[in-house]
Order: structure tokens, then C-alpha cells, then sequence
């Protein structure tokens, strides 16, 4: 699956002129391209370059595991699905499978890919694939040296509440509480 496809058909089209690299780090890389609009004129677009994430709706005796962790950019804890980037060359599904035991300690069975959807297309280039299973068996927790978190398992009454209080907010997550409530109320996402 591509997650980038060049439209230089469309009317819209914009098409890069020169690319400036900005910063490169760890998870995130920043450039700006020079871009010919549509009318002929240039404009300059800010580009956050990421290699892709993972998350995973795992659903445990009819509750959600969450995890939840301190969010540097936000200033505040927040409760997530597990997630986690891509590593260099390594396949959506593997990478979910990996996140989802590292991060919670338990191992699905079988995995079902629901849907792949960029998080911030004005600006970021970010592709989170979404999967989901309820065919879980204990593993292992095994936590990054910088990674600090717990790990819950909610129900969807529960998760209702915390995106009342703010404390899901993401948007991984959000869509991953309203695809679990649409299977609840339909048997089907």
C-alpha cells in the first residue's frame, strides 16, 4: 500500500520546487518546499517528515486497554490506545503487534487492520495504521528506557467518560472509542 500518491493531474497539484532541510532528528524531520501553485505563483510549505506509526483498539473481556503516559507537547497526562512508531523497515502490522505487547504485556493472537489515516495532512506527512483484535493472551511488558506509563483496561462507558474530562484527546483514540462503541451498537465497524 502507498501511503503518498502523487496527483500531478489534478488542477491542484503543487509541485516542489526546491526542498530545504531544516532539522533532523530522532522521530521528526522539518524542511521547507518551495512549491508552483496552481495559478503559477511559488509559496513555501512547512513539511514534518515522520516514518509512520502503529495503534491498536485491543479489547479484553468487552474493555478497551489503554494505556496512560505524561505528553510532553500537551503539558499533561493523557490515556491513549497503545501506539508507537514505525521502526526503519518494518511492516504496520508487525510494528502494532510489537507495540501492543511492549506497552500493555499482552500478545494478540490475530490482528485485523480497521483503517490508515494521516494525523495533521496541512502540515505532517504522518500515516498512523490502525488495527484491532480481542484475541489476546499474556506476554510481556517491555517499556523503552524513556517510556513511563501504565496500563488499564476500560470500558466504553469509561472511555466516554475520560473524552468528557479531556483526558483522551488524540485523535487515534477518539477514533478508535467511537469504532469500538459502532461495533458495540452494530457488530460490525
Amino acid at each position: 500500500m502507498s501511503d503518498k500518491i502523487k496527483q500531478p493531474q489534478h488542477p491542484f497539484y503543487e509541485e516542489t520546487l526546491e526542498t530545504k532541510p531544516i532539522f533532523q532528528g530522532r522521530m521528526i524531520s522539518l524542511q521547507v518546499d518551495t512549491v508552483r501553485l496552481p495559478n503559477g505563483e511559488t509559496a513555501t510549505r512547512e513539511i514534518v517528515r515522520h516514518p509512520g506509526a502503529v495503534a491498536v483498539v485491543a479489547l479484553l473481556d468487552d474493555k478497551m486497554l489503554v494505556v496512560e503516559q505524561f505528553r510532553k507537547p500537551l503539558e499533561k497526562v493523557q490515556v491513549e490506545i497503545p501506539a508507537g512508531k514505525l521502526d526503519a523497515g518494518e511492516e504496520p502490522e508487525a510494528a502494532a503487534l510489537r507495540e501492543l505487547e511492549e506497552e500493555t504485556g499482552y500478545r494478540a493472537r490475530s490482528i485485523v487492520h480497521l483503517q490508515s489515516f494521516s494525523t495533521s495532512p496541512g502540515f505532517a506527512e504522518e500515516i498512523v495504521h490502525l488495527y484491532f483484535t480481542d484475541d489476546l493472551e499474556k506476554g510481556e511488558v517491555h517499556l523503552d528506557d524513556e517510556e513511563f506509563l501504565t496500563c488499564e483496561a476500560i470500558t466504553l462507558e469509561q472511555a466516554q467518560q475520560y473524552i468528557r474530562e479531556g483526558r483522551i484527546c488524540d485523535a487515534k483514540t477518539l477514533l478508535a472509542v467511537y469504532a469500538w462503541r459502532m461495533r458495540t451498537l452494530t457488530g460490525s465497524f
